[in-house]
C-alpha cells in the first residue's frame, strides 16, 4: 500500500520545512548517503519488497492546514491553523476566537471547520489539509464529462459527477484530508505520529473526510525489470560520485553563506524551467545578487564589508569550481533517479489532478511525494519541481 502524504514533524517544531531529496547533497556526506538510501529503499518498495524501511506518500495540495480536536488541558474542541503551535498559540473554540485571531479566507475556512468538524467526535488532535469549503466545488466539463472540481491551492482536483466519490463530495459542506495525529497532556508538548485513523470518526455527510491512504489496487506502480535495472544503475552511480567527493560535501555544507546562495540559485533555476546547475552560472548569479544588495546600501563601511564578503566567496568558488561542479553533477544524478520513481508513483491516482490554464484544464501529476523512514521518521520530498514547484511559484492562490 502507498500511504498518502503525511507532513514530517520534528521533536523541536511541529511544522518543519522538508527538503527535496536531491538537495540533501548540500547538507554533507551523511545526508547525501541518506538521500541515496531513500531513493534505493523506495525502489525496493516499488519492487514489492515488504522489508523496505521506507514508505512513499502522496502529497495532497490542500490549504490551509487545519489542526483540530480536543485540547487535552480543558477538554474543549478547537480548530486552528499552524499557528496553534506558535509560541503564543492561536487556539479557536468559538467563531469570536477565529475572528480575533485570523483574517480573510483563512478565517472563513476555519469558521467552516469549527462548525462541521466538531460533529466528527474526534478523539485527540488531528492535522489535515482543507480541500474545499462552501462554494468551492464547481461543476465543469472535462473531456466532455461533467466533473465536480475544487482548487484548494495550486492543483485542481476533479471527480466525475456520477461517481460515488462525486456524490459524497456533492453532499458535503467541506472536505479535509487528515495526515497527522497528535497525543499528549499539554498543547505545547504534543508528540506527533504519521497517519490518522478516520474510520473511528463519526460519519457526517457534511464532511468529505479521508485519511489519504491510497492503495495501488491495479499494480501499476510496480517497477518493471528494465526500470528496476535503470534505478539500480543510477543509485550505484550516485553512490560512487558521493564517495569520490565525500570530504568536499562536508566542506561545502559547513560554508553557510555559500550554501544559502546555492539553495536560492537552485530555486531560481526552477522558476526559469530548469534544474541544471553549474558553478560558472552560480558565480554569476551570486555576483549579481550581492551587487544588487550592495547597490541598496548607503554606508561606505557597509558597502566595503559586503564587497569583501562577495570577493571572498568568489575567490573560494573559483578555487573549488571542479569540486562544486561534481556536487552539481551528483545533484543531477539524484534528480534523475527521483524522477524515475516519481513517474512510477504518479501512475497511482484516485482523483483526477489538473492545472487550470487560459486554455482550460491541463492534466498534471499530484503535488508530489514524501519518503518517510519507518524507523527514524526522517522524511524528504520527491517532487517534479519543473511540473509542480514552478506552477506553485506562478499559479495564483484563491483561498487566503
Amino acid at each position: 500500500m502507498i500511504k498518502s502524504f503525511v507532513q514530517y514533524i520534528s521533536e523541536a517544531a511541529k511544522n518543519v520545512h522538508m527538503t527535496h531529496v536531491e538537495d540533501l547533497v548540500f547538507e554533507g556526506s551523511a545526508r547525501t548517503e541518506e538521500a541515496i538510501s531513500f531513493l534505493e529503499e523506495i525502489g525496493k518498495m516499488l519492487d514489492g519488497n515488504s522489508r523496505s524501511r521506507t514508505n512513499a506518500t502522496v502529497k495532497w495540495d490542500g490549504a490551509p492546514a487545519i489542526v483540530c480536536g480536543k485540547n487535552p488541558e480543558n477538554g474543549k474542541f478547537f480548530v486552528g491553523s499552524k499557528s496553534v503551535f506558535n509560541k503564543t498559540p492561536k487556539i479557536n473554540y468559538t467563531i469570536a476566537d477565529i475572528r480575533k485571531n485570523h483574517q480573510g479566507g483563512v478565517a472563513d475556512k476555519l469558521a467552516t471547520a469549527l462548525k462541521h468538524l466538531k460533529r466528527l467526535n474526534i478523539s485527540g488532535i488531528l492535522q489535515g489539509d482543507m480541500m474545499f469549503g462552501p462554494g468551492d466545488v464547481k461543476t465543469k466539463q472535462i473531456d466532455g464529462v461533467a466533473h465536480y472540481t475544487f482548487t484548494p491551492n495550486t492543483i485542481t482536483y476533479a471527480v466525475p459527477v456520477d461517481s460515488e466519490e462525486g456524490k459524497r463530495i456533492n453532499r458535503a459542506k467541506m472536505g479535509i484530508v487528515f495526515h497527522t495525529t497528535y497525543k499528549g497532556r499539554k498543547m505545547d508538548n504534543l508528540s506527533a505520529s504519521f497517519g490518522a485513523n478516520v474510520k473511528r470518526l463519526k460519519n457526517n455527510n457534511a464532511v468529505w473526510v479521508d485519511d489519504a491512504d491510497f492503495k495501488d489496487v491495479s499494480g501499476t506502480a510496480t517497477l518493471t525489470k528494465t526500470e528496476s535495472k535503470s534505478l539500480s544503475s543510477m543509485i550505484s552511480n550516485a553512490r560512487g560520485q558521493s564517495k569520490s567527493i565525500s570530504s568536499f560535501l562536508d566542506e561545502i555544507a559547513s560554508n553557510k553563506k555559500v550554501i544559502d546562495n546555492v539553495n536560492i540559485y537552485a530555486n531560481s533555476k526552477v522558476r526559469q524551467g530548469s534544474t541544471t546547475l553549474s558553478t560558472k552560472e552560480f558565480i554569476t548569479f551570486m555576483n549579481d545578487k550581492i551587487q544588487g544588495e550592495i547597490d541598496r546600501l548607503k554606508s561606505a563601511e557597509a558597502i566595503k564589508r559586503r564587497e569583501s564578503t562577495r570577493d571572498e566567496m568568489v575567490k573560494y568558488l573559483n578555487a573549488k569550481n571542479k569540486e562544486l561542479d561534481s556536487v552539481f553533477s551528483l545533484h543531477a544524478s539524484l534528480t534523475e533517479a527521483k524522477i524515475l520513481l516519481v513517474r512510477k508513483l504518479e501512475s497511482v491516482k484516485s482523483i483526477g489532478t489538473f492545472i487550470q490554464t487560459d486554455d482550460g484544464f491541463k492534466v498534471t501529476a499530484p503535488e508530489g511525494f514524501v519518503g518517510i523512514d519507518k524507523y527514524t521518521t526522517n522524511a524528504v520530498k520527491l517532487v517534479d519541481r519543473l511540473e509542480f514547484s514552478k506552477a506553485n511559484f506562478t499559479v495564483p492562490k484563491n483561498w487566503g
